[in-house]
């Protein structure tokens, strides 16, 4: 099985679900991986990959919020009310809500049993992100910005990149 990040619809039924019909932006990725995943697997591997430790390390030296593979790991075992940048908004067997400590993104990691195409377990490996948008202007309409419009295709980029790397990173069970 070639696994492959994909953009797909945020499920329903999910805490990432509120911010997509809400007014802001979400959106949400998926990956297929052989075999059984659990959520503190998928939790270790994202926020420990070489890609988001570049981050790690910029939001320590920008925004004094450093993290350590030891925080990694209290997170994923549901023993972290913060992690560098985020609080933890919700936390359960299967999925993660992170808010960014402005109060305005949310990442967003989920791990579902499911089986491929030869019947054979695998997990879907789900991240997503919200940006709740801000009233502006005379109206008082919500709206995203310009500086969220101008980054959008970086954004969505980093994400597949994101997710890609921790599917490299998941040993099945």
């Amino acid at each position: 099985m070639t696994s492959v990040v994909r953009p797909c619809e945020v499920p329903r039924d999910t805490s990432l679900r509120r911010y997509k019909d809400a007014a802001g932006y979400a959106d949400c990725y998926v990956i297929e991986i052989p075999g059984v995943i659990t959520q503190q697997a998928f939790i270790t591997a994202f926020y420990s990959s070489p890609l988001f430790k570049v981050e790690r390390t910029i939001l320590r030296f920008l925004a004094s919020k450093p993290a350590t593979d030891a925080d990694v790991e209290r997170l994923a075992v549901g023993r972290a009310a913060t992690f560098s940048a985020w609080r933890v908004e919700a936390q359960s067997s299967s999925e993660l809500l992170l808010a960014d400590f402005t109060g305005r993104t949310r990442s967003w990691l989920m791990a579902l049993p499911a089986v491929d195409a030869a019947s054979k377990p695998s997990t879907l490996l789900y991240f997503g992100s919200a940006v709740v948008s801000q009233p502006r202007g005379g109206s008082g309409a919500p709206t995203m910005g310009n500086l969220f419009s101008a980054l959008l295709g970086f954004h969505r980029l980093y994400s597949r990149l994101l997710l890609a790397a921790a599917g490299r990173r998941v040993r099945p069970l």
